[in-house]
């Protein structure tokens, strides 16, 4: 007894490309109510840019002509209530509430070689600091058009002075007003290219921040979701209505500061519909492991959802008793903080596949 979500994809159908452009995207929230702008069938293959809604941290590295564009045809006072800027939403036929839509991804490319990293008045130190700054981050060796490289390096910093706060979904700071400080040393940074936000159509009519995460998925933040992570949804919604954003070179668990390294990117993905798997959250797995997720108000509300949800997967697809799972969960489950600047807080529960003979 098992379950292994790759299983999903007996069948490959047809790549469709999704491009994001002011057509394909929609800034700062999340609503069932979205139109889809595409429809694909289980086991296709698309490709979608994801843009980051912290381009304007460094206009001249982090914006192409593309990414222009989004910004001059979206204006500030149709962005919001969140920051994201989200690709989608796309379509599943075939998939109805109860369902499980499941995303695998397959490859991920920089579409430039620069990041940004805010340390933002939404971070866990921000009443110790006393002030929000960017960090640039360049990919080492980056060649257009190429794969990830293995490692970043931090450029340079600078505060931000373009507000008062940084409240402004895609504020831009101009290169000519800053003070762009080289940063204290060389160090390098291991590449995690992963989307900190992929979601379904969540429950209920109302348009919410695309900020808090929850058993819709959404902005979870958990870098782990990148190339080689399958990761199934529950669906709330006919069609479960995908969408992607907030895309980042590297995060650590936690996300400190604010943000991660937040930069565009070029994912290939594969989804698929599981008609009887009955998850209610998030569930991810790699080649090692299965990882729950749990999202609540504190760390403690966080960890014990993504607990006990580690208990629902041991005990209803991995052939333990209740007893059993909570001594295995004990033994063998690593449970991590995901994000703890998201307004609703993260946890995952990682655990071994192998432990499974």
């Amino acid at each position: 007894m098992s379950v292994d979500l790759s299983n999903a994809f007996a069948a490959t159908g047809v790549t469709h490309h999704l491009r994001a452009t002011p057509e394909t995207v929609f800034w700062g929230y999340i609503d069932r109510n979205q139109p889809p702008v595409l429809e694909i069938d289980p086991g296709d293959v698309v490709v979608v840019e994801g843009v980051t809604h912290h381009s304007g941290d460094a206009p001249d590295l982090m914006m192409d002509d593309g990414v222009r564009a989004i910004w001059s045809a979206i204006a500030p006072d149709r962005r919001g209530p969140g920051p994201h800027v989200l690709t989608g939403p796309v379509h599943v036929r075939g998939a109805e509430p109860g369902d499980t839509v499941v995303v695998r991804i397959l490859d991920m490319v920089p579409r430039l070689a620069y990041g940004a990293n805010c340390a933002a008045n939404w971070g866990l130190l921000y009443d110790v600091f006393g002030k929000e700054r960017i960090t640039i981050y360049e990919l080492e060796g980056f060649e257009s058009g190429g794969q990830f490289p293995a490692i970043a390096r931090p450029m340079f910093g600078f505060d931000f002075t373009a507000r008062p706060l940084y409240d402004l979904p895609g504020v831009i700071s101009d290169p000519t007003t800053v003070d762009r400080t080289p940063f204290s040393r060389p160090v390098r940074v291991p590449v995690r290219p992963h989307f900190g936000l992929i979601g379904v159509a969540p429950e209920g009519d109302e348009r919410r921040s695309s900020v808090p995460p929850g058993v819709f998925g959404g902005n979870v933040d958990n870098w782990r979701f990148g190339p080689g992570a399958t990761i199934a949804y529950p669906v709330f919604a006919s069609g479960a209505n995908l969408y992607f954003g907030d895309p980042h070179f590297s995060q650590g668990d936690g996300e400190i500061c604010g943000t991660a390294i937040e930069a565009s990117l070029t994912a290939t993905v594969q989804i698929s519909l599981i008609k009887d798997l009955g998850i209610t959250s998030p569930l991810l797995q790699t080649d090692s492991h299965w990882a729950t997720h749990g999202f609540g108000a504190d760390l403690d509300a966080a960890m014990r959802m993504a607990c006990e949800q580690a208990l629902w997967l041991m005990t209803e697809h991995l052939g333990l008793t209740r007893d059993d799972a909570y001594s295995l969960a004990s033994v063998a489950l690593d449970l991590g903080v995901t994000q703890v600047v998201d307004q609703t807080l993260g946890c995952h529960a990682a655990l071994a596949r192998d432990l499974f003979i």
